[in-house]
């Protein structure tokens, strides 16, 4: 058994010897029973030969060491280090451990002796040697002495990134950032994903004032950490804190104030922007076309901390606004008594069950309607905010401190929102489900954006969790290259997932344009319940379905006639809807051409027909009242019929 021991390292290990007493201390240190070693001391090492074998490592002993020492149980595994060493003293590690455990009794002394016999077993036992610069650094307060430790590690291996940012802390601690910064710099080179360095760079950079810096790198340590690990909740916290000192120092108007200009000249309308403490959102923005101004107003809540990112917020608003209209994609989105009323009908016996309790009608009423505008507000909202947010992420990155105080104020009013318990007592399960998967799908993006894990918090179900992870990868194959206007296609892909799409209607902004301020009117005053609105999600799902499930052979104009037929026709009796097919077969007898406009049947009124829809009326009509005799129509359209039935129960 050969020991190599380097001069520097020799010196540390027999340091309470007299110089004419070493080569006496070590040949008595290492002599084993009879066994005496040879010792060689050459210029730059001191070489010690025991003629033995190497001891190996008791496994079973050693395994129920280090499981002592993992569950804490100290005092046992104290006993049985002690027996190990003393039945195996040539073994380097069981010394390590016993110094270990020393240090973490607090008995700092003990553990030093320890390590030294470790290190004079083995001086490569760079565990041994780190404890040792840790002790003398933390606890003996000698940092020359620690740092002989170190470099000792670094000699034996330069890429010990543990060791770096050991050696860094320590420096940093005395009041020698610049030669920390290089340790630390050097750590991250060698391992780019330890939190330790990261988190270590945050708090130098904090103690220097430069809160921007600090942020960023502790952004980074929470990346690479374990939520619930030390590193993880020091990192949190010092992001929390360089935030806001962040926020307090950084000018935010010249951002704000800049991008004002840009979007006014874009869209060719001024911006104003007021304070309002009457609003119940931290901010809101109004369209000048909406409120018939011209100027944008932006209004924000004095009572919210950084506010100036819900500011930018609602200006971005306005700029996808801008980007969907330069390809005529803008919609607005609106809802109407119709859409309440399926709202209200869907919580039937939620409000039945209000009511029986004695609670009055009114007040149930004020509720659904608070229900109905505040899902809206998410089903609108959320999808927006997510592009939004990663504008303001990408390209105010002055901000971001800003912008992560403000979205962890909303992740967790949205998280108290869905898990309060008299919420989630008093708010029908519906639409607690739905307003929790909007929330979850915010807090991904939170997670995405800053590091932060708010996730677990939410305590949603299997099934919220993986509609608001499907939801969130939809965004994700958007995001990289969305073009102006698709976020409405979200929108309405996830109220349909959600099956909220009944509860909003999204109208092409060109097509409202082209109506003028009576015809609105007119329209309102003629159906305010707007029982004649086009259903935008069903005719989605309609073309879906045709699109899968039609041939070549299929005529889909006369599927699609057929449907608006049988809705026509289903509130109707059976001798009605007889008296009209009659009427559709004497138009029949003079010859229907497809290709020909203005048929018109006597008892639809305002009817005017292309040669399809009244082909289609005509088949419907004969196949409700009188099916007996569809056949004697010779009409090629079973196919057409078969299709117009099953999509019309979509």
């Amino acid at each position: 058994m050969t020991i190599i021991i380097p001069k520097p390292i020799f010196k540390l290990l027999f340091i309470d010897s007299k110089p004419e007493e070493v080569l006496k201390s070590v040949k008595e240190f290492y002599k084993l029973g009879s066994i005496k070693p040879l010792v060689k001391v050459e210029k730059d090492y001191i070489e010690v030969s025991i003629d033995i074998d190497k001891v190996e490592v008791e496994q079973n002993k050693y395994n129920t060491l280090i499981g002592l020492c993992e569950k804490g149980e100290l005092k046992k595994a104290l006993e049985l280090a002690k027996e190990l060493t003393s039945e195996y003293p040539t073994v380097s590690e069981y010394f390590r451990i016993l110094g270990q455990i020393y240090s973490d009794l607090g008995e700092q002394d003990e553990a030093i002796n320890a390590l030294i016999d470790s290190l004079r077993w083995n001086p490569e036992n760079e565990w041994a040697l780190l404890m040792m610069g840790n002790i003398f650094a933390k606890h003996k307060k000698d940092i020359e002495t620690a740092l002989l430790y170190y470099d000792q590690i670094l000699e034996l291996n330069p890429d010990n990134f543990i060791t770096l940012n050991n050696v860094g802390a320590m420096l940093m601690q005395n009041n020698k950032k610049s030669e920390a910064l290089n340790f630390f710099n050097k750590a991250i080179e060698v391992n780019s994903e330890y939190p330790n360095t990261y988190l270590a760079l945050g708090i130098l950079y904090e103690n220097e004032g430069k809160y921007d810096k600090a942020f960023d790198y502790g952004l980074k340590a929470l990346g690479y950490s374990k939520k619930g690990d030390e590193v993880y909740v020091n990192a949190e916290s010092l992001v929390n804190h360089s935030a806001k000192q962040y926020s307090e120092i950084f000018e935010t108007d010249v951002i704000v104030n800049k991008f004002v200009d840009e979007l006014s000249k874009r869209g060719g309308k001024k911006i104003n922007i007021v304070s309002d403490d009457s609003i119940t959102t931290a901010a809101k923005i109004e369209f000048a076309e909406n409120y018939d101004r011209n100027y944008h107003l932006v209004k924000y809540n004095p009572k919210y901390k950084a506010v100036s990112h819900l500011v930018l917020h609602e200006l971005i608003h306005l700029e996808l606004v801008l980007d969907a209209r330069e390809g005529d994609g803008n919609f607005l989105f609106t809802t109407n008594e119709s859409c309440k009323a399926k709202f209200k009908e869907s919580l039937k016996k939620f409000s039945g069950n209000l009511l029986r309790k004695g609670i009055p009608k009114e007040s149930v009423d004020k509720f659904l309607g608070s229900l109905f505008d505040g899902i809206n507000n998410q089903i609108f909202n959320t999808p927006i905010d997510l592009f939004i947010e990663d504008i303001i992420y990408t390209r105010f990155t002055k901000m971001r401190p800003i912008q992560y105080l403000s979205l962890l104020r909303l992740t967790n009013e949205g998280l108290v929102a869905t898990t309060r318990k008299d919420i989630v007592d008093n708010v029908p399960k519906s639409v607690l489900t739905s307003s929790k998967i909007y929330n979850l799908v915010n807090a991904f993006h939170f997670r995405t954006l800053f590091n932060i894990n708010l996730v677990d918090e939410f305590k949603a179900t299997k099934l919220e969790l993986n509609t608001a992870k499907s939801l969130y990868q939809e965004f994700n194959e958007y995001r990289n290259d969305k073009k102006g206007g698709e976020e409405y296609e979200i929108i309405q892909h996830w109220a349909e997932d959600l099956k909220l799409d009944s509860y909003f209607n999204l109208i092409p902004e060109e097509e409202r344009k082209r109506k003028t301020v009576d015809e609105v009117v007119d329209e309102i005053n003629d159906d305010p319940y707007g029982l004649n609105d086009q259903d935008p999600s069903k005719d989605r799902k309609m073309k879906k379905f045709l699109d899968e499930h039609s041939g070549d052979d299929i005529n889909n104009a006369v599927v699609m006639f057929m449907i608006d037929a049988l809705n026509y026709f289903k509130n109707f009796q059976k001798e009605e809807v007889k008296k009209i097919a009659f009427e559709l077969a004497t138009i029949g007898m003079t010859g229907i051409d497809p290709k020909k406009n203005g048929y018109s049947v006597p008892s639809i009124p305002n009817s005017s027909f292309s040669g399809y829809k009244t082909l289609s009326y005509y088949y419907v009509s004969w196949a409700l009242a009188i099916p007996e005799m569809l056949n004697s129509l010779n009409m090629p359209f079973d196919e057409e019929y078969d299709l117009a039935n099953k999509m019309i129960n979509l």
